[in-house]
């Protein structure tokens, strides 16, 4: 006869069966887990860029950003405080040298001008009179001058009489000392006359050279104002393409407000800035390459802002080919300033994983369809390459696409 089984080993069995179940349970998932991490990615190789490390040269750079300006430009501002009147051309009008812009109100100005131009005659008229009275009072003393020559010479020769006339004993001493004595007079006064003459001649020249002088300055004074009044008739100082007009008209104008701007749009430079930790890597003469799109322009830096500005240093840029059709006013670019060269060294194509010198994770593919990641050190770079320091060898073939999806993947395929 069967013996009842016992409530006890009946809980018993099942917490074995339970105990069990869970167990396999644990086992299966953390298989299907282990199976799904060791899970691998396939990738489209048409998805993919590779880059095939070799070895050459780095012409190493520093990336800046620039902006296409134009090769000249020329602001045109007021000399004068004035107000608009008028408005002749717009911005983007093509004009010539000479071409009027727009008209100021320069009907104060020129009333001073002609004020200054009849101050002129009057200081002209001036010194022509001082000239009349300076020859007048000259050439008085020149006529007392010989008036006294001639009283001299009368008396000299009447003193020679009397001395003759002693001689023979048919005349007096006294008469002799009278003689010479007027004599004497004579030449005195004759000699004060001719120093006075000197004299008078020379500082009636002085006075003649300062008026003049006067003058000279004055008519310097006077074409500055005309030639300031020739400035206000605002006109185009070249043949150029007038990018900006103030077309206010009736505004009021201080001296020295910019009212127009005209710019050479057929040639063009680069206007770039760097951030100014790169400072010590820009200099005038240093070669760059701008990139327009997939077009490529070889220029030299002109010159370099000495002063950093919120952390940023300006330079400019010549062109080779300033005239390039794709070079338009405002083009934002990519500026590639070289600083150094390197040869023979190993190195990748630059792109978009590259954020500068330092450790990187890099997919290398083992030529069986796999690609394995790889630690890997990366140096200097310009535009077209980046130096491997580290971590690759020459005929590695390297994903330099962006794999930033795959960043916690060891090993990826690709067909």
């Amino acid at each position: 006869m069967d013996r009842q089984i016992s409530k006890e080993v009946k809980k018993k069995e099942q917490r074995k069966q339970i105990i069990k179940f869970s167990v396999i349970g644990i086992v299966i998932a953390a298989a299907i887990l282990f199976a799904i991490s060791q899970l691998q990615t396939t990738l489209k190789q048409k998805d993919i860029t590779f880059s095939v490390v070799d070895r050459g040269t780095i012409e190493v750079s520093v990336s800046a950003s620039g902006k296409v300006v134009p090769a000249f430009e020329e602001i045109i501002n007021t000399p004068i405080e004035s107000r608009i009147l008028e408005v002749y051309k717009k911005g983007g009008d093509a004009v010539d040298v000479g071409t009027p812009v727009l008209k100021l109100d320069l009907q104060s100005a020129e009333t001073e001008y002609k004020k200054q131009l009849d101050e002129e005659k009057m200081k002209e008229y001036l010194l022509e009179q001082k000239k009349v009275e300076s020859a007048g009072k000259l050439s008085d003393i020149k006529m007392k001058m010989e008036v006294s020559q001639m009283r001299m010479n009368r008396l000299l020769a009447e003193y020679k009489n009397e001395q003759y006339l002693d001689s023979l004993g048919a005349g007096t001493t006294d008469k002799v000392r009278q003689a010479e004595l007027a004599y004497n007079v004579g030449r005195l006064e004759y000699e004060q006359y001719r120093q006075e003459y000197a004299n008078t001649k020379e500082i009636t020249a002085a006075d003649l050279r300062v008026k003049e002088l006067e003058l000279n300055i004055f008519r310097k004074s006077l074409a500055e104002t005309r030639r300031t009044l020739d400035d206000a008739r605002i006109c185009s100082p070249r043949k150029a393409v007038l990018t900006y007009v103030n077309t206010e008209v009736g505004a009021r104008v201080p001296a020295g407000t910019k009212v127009a701007v005209v710019s050479d749009l057929s040639h063009f430079k680069i206007e770039g800035e760097i951030a100014d930790t790169y400072g010590d890597r820009i200099a005038a003469g240093s070669k760059v390459i701008v990139k327009i799109g997939n077009d490529r322009l070889v220029g030299n830096v002109s010159d370099v802002t000495p002063l950093s500005k919120n952390g940023v240093i300006s330079f400019t840029v010549r062109l080779d080919d300033d005239q390039f059709h794709r070079l338009r006013s405002g083009l934002k670019t990519d500026v590639y300033v070289m600083n150094a060269v390197k040869e023979e060294v190993l190195r990748i194509a630059n792109s978009s994983y590259y954020m500068g010198k330092g450790e990187y994770d890099l997919f290398v593919t083992d030529g069986e369809g796999s690609l394995r990641k790889r630690k890997v050190v990366l140096g200097d770079s310009n535009f077209e390459y980046v130096e491997v320091v580290s971590g690759l060898n020459a005929g590695d073939k390297v994903v330099v696409s962006d794999m930033k999806d795959f960043k916690n993947k060891k090993k990826l395929k690709y067909n």
